[in-house]
């Protein structure tokens, strides 16, 4: 048996074992053929030609194999499978290294001694001018620099590439949610959503192909309107000019890219909201404090935590319930048991019956009493349905009705050979995934999960996943291919809950990790999952500072961490101060099976852990320091809409000329009211901010300081150093930081 996909199995980062690299190879080019074959099979080489030349033989060499780019080191239940390699038990990876003939076609096929495989035809690419009209550009005709090109690849163009002019003093911005810096200039970055699970790098879950460029001159931004892959090139190649590269297909062949100018940042961001979608309003309960830890996955567990919190007198706005399902159909409550329905039909409370010894013996009880203590719950969801699950566990019955509903009815996304898609990713592996773009399909998904706000009063949902469309030739019901889709395939899933959520009449919302343009008209998102250290928490507040300048302003991240072992005092208090003064303050923890010591993030752990009772005073306060700005954030999000200013916003986007600001990139304004200056490093007393232009006032000891100026502050871990403006505004804010008295 040989098997070879040459174009892969629609990983970003990581060519597949059995394909070929590069997928599109330039006339001249190096080209690697790469195949899985049988560890018995003798003689395995590749057979190839030059148009209609003799055919040569090459025989084959082992490949090396490596992880799937994630570290299981740290004994994390996601990261054990995010390590897990592509191997096919029983076959071994082999490849042939080719040359791409300049002119000519390549053929080439895989043998071995028994057998031969099917001819491949590749032909040779290359870089050509694109015809007039190819590229529609608006706003953009005195910064275009240089010929529009098409990579050809001998049956028409598949990329697009234009540049245009940098300005010495120009800062990139945007480009999604990013962990790696927030000026992007020097950099070589892509926009595609994919799913690196920790230590995100240059990779995000939320990419937006939207730049905002300030600091050389008036603020402009750039947007390429698709949904395709793009590239970027941001000084890297030629400092000077940003070079873009679009996917594209013979078909489609053009590109349409907006441009705007205006004499503030926020000008350009209101534009570009307009064009894309303007970041939509929340709930105020939002604001409050929220909780979560995969460990709570009873409903014991859920009440003594809530009811820990309120004895301590740490408020808890928002509950996250991530291990509430039984992971089969992500509908019922594990160890609910019911009569399933053969068709995949919808269940209602009363179909289900709850052991009173059971993980959930009354959900219902439940949800009210959280509400009666003012708190708010999410259910978590995944929008897969799995093929791994055991035949015994409860769920089991009515997942394999679901899967049949799905493919009979055609409700799932499908392959190029109209099979259904199977996940290809490391996560759920295999499993099935509707067809968000069949309004049959989200009509299905979401009349099935209906009965958790109608009978059972959740507020919403973690959306959790979204990233799990693989593969260019992936086919959807609204005629698209996975290229154009497969990238909107999160905004579709938080949108189908939104439809929900408003048929219902509940004022809630969902809380997602994925998405691209547009994302943040479906609120809220948090920055995905990241591990207990420093260089994760600096990579979070760049994290949020590039997703609220590319659209997306209810966001926040779990301080402290999510996974592995439990963060330093130090680390827990900097980070929570942060979140504390960011949209979304949230704590979370990963799964731990169970096993002691205890790795959740709740406040008390912490300082249990570390025998370090000052942990729970402190973030006590920080907690009563949030409640009381719930107001001021509340309304800061809602005039942000209207200005066209995220909620976390950095210190660019109002003195955007000031160069100081870069050597702080972690600094942001809440609001507008509201400087902050987080503590990014370990073992620091006092802390160096640059105030830009205006008088400032120090949220916590009220004295005045001139802008335009840099300072040192003491900054014990049970503050972060903040101003306030010298304003009314100001004035109520620094009350809020001091409390009653």
């Amino acid at each position: 048996m040989i098997r070879h996909t040459p174009h892969g199995r629609g990983h970003a980062y990581r060519p597949s074992l059995d394909q070929r690299v590069p997928v599109v190879p330039l006339a001249g080019q190096d080209v690697q053929v790469r195949a899985l074959v049988e560890e018995d099979a003798l003689a395995v080489h590749v057979e190839h030609r030059v148009g209609d030349g003799p055919v040569a033989r090459t025989p084959a060499e082992p490949l090396p194999t490596t992880s799937d780019g994630a570290d299981g080191a740290d004994g994390g239940h996601l990261a054990a499978a995010a390590a897990a390699g592509e191997q096919v038990e029983g076959m071994r990876p082999v490849a042939v290294d080719l040359v791409m003939p300049d002119v000519q076609p390549l053929a080439y096929r895989w043998c071995t001694a028994t057998e031969g495989g099917p001819w491949t035809i590749v032909h040779p690419a290359a870089w050509r001018a694109g015809e007039d009209g190819i590229l529609r550009a608006e706003g953009l005709d005195d910064r275009l620099d240089g010929p529009v090109e098409v990579l050809d690849a001998g049956t028409g163009p598949v990329r697009l590439r234009f540049a245009v002019r940098l300005d010495p003093g120009d800062h990139v911005l945007g480009l999604g949610e990013r962990f790696h810096a927030l000026d992007h200039r020097g950099r070589r970055l892509d926009a595609t959503v994919f799913e690196q699970y920790k230590q995100q790098g240059e990779r995000t879950y939320l990419p937006v192909p939207f730049v905002l460029v300030v600091g050389g001159g008036p603020p402009w931004g750039l947007h390429v309107a698709t949904t395709r892959r793009c590239w970027f090139d941001i000084g890297a190649s030629d400092p000077d000019r940003l070079v873009v590269e679009v996917a594209v297909t013979p078909e489609e062949p053009t590109v349409t890219v907006h441009g705007w100018t205006d004499d503030e940042p926020a000008g350009v961001l209101q534009a570009f909201w307009s064009a894309t979608g303007t970041p939509a309003a929340v709930p105020r309960w939002v604001f409050r404090p929220w909780g979560s830890g995969n460990e709570w996955n009873t409903q014991e567990r859920v009440e003594a935590e809530v009811a820990r919190s309120l004895a301590e007198d740490v408020p808890l706005g928002v509950i996250v319930i991530e291990a509430w399902s039984d992971e089969a159909t992500f509908t019922a409550f594990r160890d609910a048991d019911h009569t399933p329905t053969t068709d995949g039909g919808p269940l209602r409370l009363e179909d289900f019956t709850f052991p009173a010894d059971g993980a959930w013996p009354d959900p219902k009880g439940m949800v009210d009493a959280l509400h009666a203590q003012d708190v708010k719950v999410l259910l978590w969801q995944i929008p897969l349905l799995p093929v791994d699950v055991p035949e015994d566990r409860l769920g089991a019955v009515q997942l394999a009705h679901d899967r049949r509903a799905l493919v009979e009815r055609g409700l799932a996304v499908r392959e190029a050979d109209g099979s259904p898609y199977h996940n290809r990713g490391w996560w759920f592996p295999g499993a099935l995934m509707p067809d968000l773009t069949n309004p049959e399909a989200v009509r299905w998904w979401i009349d099935k999960r209906r009965y958790l706000l109608t009978d059972l009063g959740i507020d919403g949902f973690k959306t959790d996943g979204g990233e799990h469309a693989w593969g260019d030739e992936l086919r959807w019901a609204d005629g698209t291919r996975g290229d154009v889709t497969n990238n909107t395939f999160p905004n579709r899933y938080a949108q189908a809950y939104h439809q929900l959520l408003a048929e219902t009449g509940t004022d809630g919302i969902t809380f997602s990790r994925a998405g691209h343009t547009g994302a943040g008209t479906t609120p809220c998102h948090w920055a995905g999952d990241e591990d207990s250290t420093w260089p994760a928490f600096r990579a979070s507040i760049l994290a949020g500072l590039s997703a609220g300048v590319s659209g997306v302003s209810a966001w926040g991240f779990d301080h402290g961490g999510f996974s592995g072992e439990i963060p330093s005092v130090e680390l827990y208090l900097r980070s929570a101060a942060v979140a504390m003064l960011c949209p979304i303050m949230q704590y979370h923890s990963e799964f731990n099976h169970h096993r002691t010591p205890c790795r959740d993030r709740t406040p008390w752990n912490i300082a249990e852990r570390h025998g370090a009772p000052e942990v729970l005073t402190t973030y006590r306060r920080f907690a009563h320091i949030r409640e009381r700005l719930v107001d001021y954030l509340h309304d800061q999000h809602e005039r942000g809409r209207t200005q066209g200013l995220p909620l976390m916003r950095t210190l660019a986007l109002r003195w955007p000329d000031d160069p100081a600001i870069w050597d702080h990139p972690h600094q942001y304004l809440l609001g507008d009211h509201l400087l902050v200056a987080p503590v990014v490093e370990p073992d620091r007393a006092r802390w160096t901010a640059h105030l830009p232009a205006g008088t400032w006032v120090d949220a916590w000891d009220g004295s005045r300081v001139e802008g335009g100026s840099t300072v040192t502050v003491d900054a014990p871990l049970d503050r972060v150093p903040a101003w306030t403006t010298d304003t009314p505004e100001g004035a109520a804010l620094r009350a809020a930081f001091l409390g009653p008295g």
